[in-house]
């Protein structure tokens, strides 16, 4: 069997992670300085890895920003699907980077975005196939040994299918995260767009994933496209508020898992601060109510 849960187990990772069962923002460029300057109440804050392995402005930043927030690093490309493997140089950057920012949580994807050297701009679909599942693991556990910590995979958003896969998104995930004692991310907008466009069952979805694996959710808006003024494609695009069916399937979500560390992503028309916030206050209204209900649940 490829992977062992006793390998991420003997790391030093984020089981106990300094990230708060609590809404949290995507930190993106434009909010830096206003961050730095008002310290505003959000118990937690994510940033894209790749944004701050080098010098500058950023990465000064985000220096002065950790010490007064706990932080997540949400990795988009070192490409753990891709069939050449690992670039070793990505992987001793993400290293130095987690040295450097102490991360409560790092996270990457179920995706691919690199082939023959060449960087694609885009998280592209593995083939659900026992190779591509050989394969994915072989590179997770690599990586978790290189960083010596467990990190998160997250599920993608896709628009399409490969008529030869033949093992469903979810248990594809499930297996990765139990051959490799990997955590889970799970995007619920993802499975939401992916369903859609699919039809697949995204409650059946949530229901596969193994409650205890799943370390962080994500929440985003998504687009609506309309082809041919017949069939409607979702489009994850991180370009406005969650949408109600969204919030709908966070709630089962949160039955399913728990209060879990929730975070909203926002990447695409970037809203003044006050926005993510907002949103991230409705995320916290749910996880206050099945907090309360696990406090009550102890207490009985």
């Amino acid at each position: 069997m490829v992977g062992s849960r006793a390998t991420a187990s003997a790391l030093s990772p984020g089981q106990r992670s300094s990230i708060p069962a609590a809404a949290g923002i995507g930190l993106r460029f434009q909010h830096h300085r206003v961050v730095v300057d008002t310290r505003p109440e959000v118990p937690w804050l994510e940033v894209h890895t790749e944004n701050y392995m080098g010098g500058g402005k950023a990465v000064a930043y985000l220096d002065a920003i950790r010490r007064d927030y706990p932080l997540s690093l949400h990795g988009v490309g070192l490409s753990l699907g891709s069939a050449e493997g690992i670039d070793d140089t990505h992987l001793e950057r993400i290293h130095v980077a987690v040295q450097r920012f102490e991360p409560g949580l790092v996270s990457e994807h179920l995706a691919w975005n690199v082939a023959d050297g060449n960087y694609l701009a885009d998280l592209l679909p593995l083939p659900m196939t026992e190779e591509a599942l050989d394969l994915f693991c072989r590179n997770v556990d690599r990586t978790q040994t290189y960083l010596k910590r467990r990190i998160l995979i997250e599920n993608p958003s896709s628009y399409l299918q490969f008529k030869h896969s033949s093992i469903p998104e979810w248990e594809f995930l499930a297996a990765v995260s139990q051959r490799t004692g990997c955590g889970i991310l799970c995007d619920v907008n993802n499975i939401y767009v992916s369903a859609c466009n699919h039809g697949w069952d995204a409650t059946a979805y949530l229901d596969a994933l193994p409650a205890e694996a799943v370390g962080e959710i994500h929440l985003a808006g998504h687009a609506v496209r309309h082809i041919d003024g017949e069939k409607v494609l979702r489009i994850d695009d991180h370009g406005s508020r969650v949408a109600p069916a969204v919030w709908a399937l966070y709630a089962l979500a949160l039955e399913r898992f728990g209060a879990v560390p929730t975070l909203i992503e926002w990447d695409t028309d970037v809203p003044a601060l006050d926005v993510l916030l907002d949103e991230a206050a409705q995320a916290q209204v749910q996880l206050g109510r099945v907090q309360e209900g696990e406090a009550h649940a102890i207490a009985a």
